[in-house]
């Protein structure tokens, strides 16, 4: 994507937003690069993606920089996109993208999916807003792979066109889930209890997380504790309890799986980003875990693997930034 994409704001401000499963961000671009009025809340807090709407536009910041003026918006969320109508994967909004446009009076609305919008932030991040995790060296103009947990797994990436970058519209996250040793086999035998289908996304993510802690209780012959995620996460970077900390092990292992099977298929030789809040919250025990190990255990195809660099997105909100790129390049 040209950087040059950025260079005015035409129509006035834009109004942003990244909708997860659990939380959502929104924002309002008033200049080009410039996003200011970044306001976050629990998705559960609003009955309608419209009542947040309403919240954010209602917030000082926003009024005071003129959000009632926009009338072109970019929705980053985290669902496939399929005509006008859209129903959360992990949430109970669902919503007509017309009538959101009428509601709040929009010349325009796009509406993408997350990862997507995350992908188009790729070129743009500064070294400062990624970490690598591990070896490798990116290859200039290469295909970019993009990877995350947060409520669900997304998957993404970046193919270079020319002087601009394609970024992929993907549900890879919930491509079927495939064990890489007994402890995996055990946790996927536990899991197809309960689901007929068990994806990545059903063990890598933050709603997995507490199924991994289930059945890597049961494999231990320990009753499990009524815990959240958030909970499983804490006590398990702080080694108060020991299935906590190998579900984080295992969570860690098994999005390296997820990440190596997306460099070998995209041929990511401009390396693999990992996104998403669930790996941010960890960074010191995810760098010391065995993600990058499990990355580059393919086999005949290890050394291929060795030489793609991976970087963890530090960027606080990367998905607004790519959804400005998005706009831009419109």
């Amino acid at each position: 994507m040209k950087r040059d994409a950025f260079s005015h704001l035409a129509h006035g401000p834009r109004i942003l937003a990244d909708i997860g499963g659990s939380s959502a961000s929104f924002g309002l671009e008033t200049a080009p690069n410039r996003i200011e009025a970044i306001w976050v809340t629990e998705c559960q807090a609003y009955p309608t993606l419209g009542a947040a709407l309403v919240a954010y536009l209602s917030q000082t910041a926003t009024v005071a920089a003129g959000g009632y003026q926009a009338r072109f918006a970019g929705i980053a969320i985290a669902n496939p996109i399929d005509g006008d109508w859209v129903t959360m994967t992990n949430h109970h909004w669902s919503f007509s993208i017309e009538a959101v446009c009428s509601q709040f009076s929009l010349k325009s609305l796009v509406v993408v999916n997350d990862f997507t919008a995350l992908a188009s932030a790729l070129p743009y991040l500064a070294p400062e807003h990624k970490h690598q995790i591990g070896g490798g060296i990116i290859r200039s103009g290469a295909t970019i792979g993009l990877v995350g947990a947060d409520a669900g797994l997304g998957v993404s990436g970046l193919v270079p066109a020319g002087d601009r970058w394609i970024a992929i519209d993907s549900e890879g996250g919930h491509a079927t889930f495939a064990p890489m040793n007994e402890r995996e086999i055990d946790i996927l035998r536990y899991a197809r209890r309960y689901h007929e289908h068990v994806s990545s996304e059903r063990l890598v993510s933050g709603i997995g997380i507490s199924l991994v802690y289930r059945a890597l209780c049961e494999r231990a012959r320990v009753e499990p504790q009524n815990l959240s995620t958030a909970e499983i996460m804490d006590r398990g970077v702080h080694r108060l309890d020991p299935v906590c900390e190998e579900t984080l092990l295992a969570f860690c292992e098994m999005l390296g799986t997820v990440a190596g099977n997306v460099a070998l298929t995209l041929g990511a030789k401009g390396g693999i980003y990992i996104g998403g809040r669930i790996v941010l919250k960890m960074s010191d025990f995810f760098e010391r875990s065995g993600f990058r190990a499990r990355f580059e255990q393919k086999g005949r195809f290890s050394d291929y693997l060795a030489h793609i660099p991976t970087y963890v997105i530090i960027e606080q909100n990367p998905v607004l930034t790519g959804m400005s790129a998005m706009l831009s390049a419109a």
